[in-house]
């Protein structure tokens, strides 16, 4: 599997607009999630830490939701930024989703201690929306399959509405 994310689009995120408990990188107490490309996928990478147990040995299914939740909406600012032109790291602040739906399926029992790996492909539906489909895998075990319908974040959730 892989090792990294390169360079994250939750890196370019404004300072406003950091503080998600899964992927703001300004949340200390947080998941700190950074999506990247991985050629035309996406690609995010988490270490579940001991206190993500549902039963020993084992992730708690809440935390799986939240990892494909916010992948995919990184991935769905991922895909606009660079159908806007502009990839992570090229300066510009890139756009900002909200999840309008969420679903997931759980195939198999997700080990603790094992790197998660999530993929995902994107999948334009509207211009304000794009829907994600994930896969969660431990080491080569696909343990979840998920699908994100990410909206624009509305402009009453930005800062100065």
């Amino acid at each position: 599997m892989y090792d990294k994310v390169k360079h994250a689009i939750q890196d370019d995120y404004d300072e406003d607009y950091a503080w998600c408990y899964g992927c703001g990188r300004l949340n200390e107490q947080g998941l700190q999630l950074r999506t990247g490309w991985l050629d035309d996928r996406t690609l995010t990478i988490y270490q579940p830490r001991p206190e993500h147990i549902a039963i020993p040995g084992f992730v708690y299914g809440g935390l799986i939701a939240s990892i494909i939740d916010c992948h995919g909406t990184g991935s769905a600012a991922l895909a606009l930024h660079r159908k806007n032109g502009h990839e992570p790291g090229d300066g510009l602040e890139p756009p900002r989703f909200v999840t309008a739906s969420l679903k997931v399926d759980y195939v198999k029992p997700t080990p603790l201690q094992t790197p998660l790996h999530i993929i995902g492909a994107v999948e334009e539906i509207h211009p304000k929306k794009w829907r994600i489909t994930a896969e969660v895998f431990a080491e080569e075990v696909c343990c979840a399959k998920g699908e994100v319908v990410a909206a624009i974040m509305p402009a009453t959730f930005q800062k100065g509405r």
